[in-house]
Order: structure tokens, then sequence, then C-alpha cells
């Protein structure tokens, strides 16, 4: 209720007048049925932006951090996330992560829309990096489409670090569906999720026009801020484009993308 309300009479209204969000392709949203919406992560507004122009109620996975925070800033942050659909996500990997990715199978499973953003983290460079492979265990595991989306314009909105958005029109661009039934009862295949999350990541790179980085966006935000140049717990992977052959690279388990990252 809490939702439809913001949605419909109070948020809805101000985002689309101050913002005047263009749209194409949300015909390509089903009207039914279970789907993944993954997206291109700009900016902390993603989140708001984007469902509001979805018909359909959209459950996003959010860093587990927006739930557990102090004092009455805290609780108040974790009771909004509630409230608008949203789960927490753990991101330190394994079978934390594990866990976090059953909620969202959870959603699926019941035919909800499931948004998450397969970088992980908010972009530190307006540019595209390399995705994590939950959002391809996912739509592996539920056997649903993924509807790729690119948020544009959001960055200037928002920037990292900036609280009060910047009014300024933004966009967002809806993708054909991608089928992955091909690779039915390969759910466990790291290599089969590596070549599916490429394959989302190709299709974002195209929606957006932003230049692909093949690097995660949280080991480049460790080392702006002069931190490890190393995600704790993840190897090196062989370089490459999303989207080209199959198997070029592993991946550790326990990766997942997620969103509203810091």
């Amino acid at each position: 209720m809490f939702y439809w309300v913001m949605k419909r009479i109070f948020l809805g209204p101000v985002v689309r007048t101050l913002f005047r969000p263009w749209v194409k392709g949300l015909d390509n949203i089903p009207s039914e049925g279970a789907a993944i919406i993954a997206s291109n992560h700009l900016s902390f507004s993603d989140s708001i932006f984007m469902p509001l122009m979805v018909p359909r109620p959209v459950v996003f996975l959010a860093k587990s951090e927006y739930f557990t925070g102090t004092g009455i800033k805290g609780r108040l942050t974790a009771m909004f996330f509630r409230l608008t659909n949203q789960l927490p996500m753990d991101r330190s990997g394994g079978a934390a992560s594990a866990a976090s990715l059953e909620a969202g199978m959870d959603v699926l499973t019941h035919g909800g829309l499931l948004g998450i953003y397969p970088e992980g983290t908010r972009s530190p460079d307006s540019r595209l990096y390399r995705g994590k492979v939950g959002v391809a265990r996912l739509a592996l595991q539920a056997g649903v489409p993924v509807i790729p989306v690119a948020m544009i314009g959001t960055d200037k909105v928002q920037p990292i670090g900036k609280r009060l958005p910047n009014i300024r029109r933004i966009g967002m661009i809806f993708g054909k569906p991608l089928d992955f039934s091909r690779y039915e009862g390969l759910a466990d295949d790291r290599l089969i999720q590596r070549s599916v999350t490429d394959e989302i990541m190709y299709e974002l790179m195209r929606l957006s026009g932003q230049e692909y980085v093949d690097e995660y966006a949280s080991v480049v935000k460790l080392r702006l801020a002069g931190k490890s140049g190393e995600e704790p717990g993840k190897g090196s992977e062989e370089p490459g484009k999303p989207g080209e052959e199959p198997g070029k690279s592993g991946e550790e388990p326990g990766e997942a993308g997620s969103s509203r990252s810091a």
C-alpha cells in the first residue's frame, strides 16, 4: 500500500514534473510473469526513477548497510527501504551473498519483477564496468528473461557524494528481453554464468552508449581510495569485452550484482 501511494500520489508526480523523464521500450516489460530488470548504475537515484516508470512493482536487491543503520536516521532509512520493496543484499560473497540471492529468487518464484545492478555498485566515473554473475545465476535458476535497461543522465542529476539532486531531464531505455533458455540445466556452470553476464553487459553497453571497462567497479573504487587494487576474495580474471566467447574467464563463487550500492 505504501509503495502504491508513494508511486502514484506523492513521489511519482513530483519526479515526472521536475525531471521530465523520457522512456523508450517500456513495452518490453511483460505485463505479467517473472522477469529480471538488469540496469547500469550511475546514481543513487536510479532505483527511484526507474521503478516509477514501470507499471508493475519492481523489487530491488539493496545493499544490506541500508537496513542496519543506527539512530533515528538509520531506523528511518531501513523502514523506508522495506516499505518501498527493497530487500537487503549482502555483498561480502560466499554463503552470505548466496542467501541474499535466495530472497531474489523468491520474488521470481512468485512471478514478480526483480531489479538488479550487475555491476554491484555505482560507476565511479560514468563508465560501464564488468558485471558480477549473480544476475546470471538468478536468471538461469529461475528460467526467466532478463530485460536490460540503460539509465541516461542520472549521474548528472545526483553524482556520487551529492545529497540534493540537480533538476534536469533524465531518460531510460528498456531493451528487448534476453532469453537464456538455451542454457537450461547449466545454472551452476561458472563459464555459462560468465557468458550470460557478459551478454547482459554487452546489451547495457549498446543501449547506454557507455564506454566499457573490463574491471570491477568495486576494485576501481578501492584503488581510488588508496586501498588494495584487488577486491578481497577475488582472483584476477582474463580480460575481455562483454559478449566475447564463453568461458574466457572464471568467477569466484558467491559473486552477485546488487542495487543501491555505494
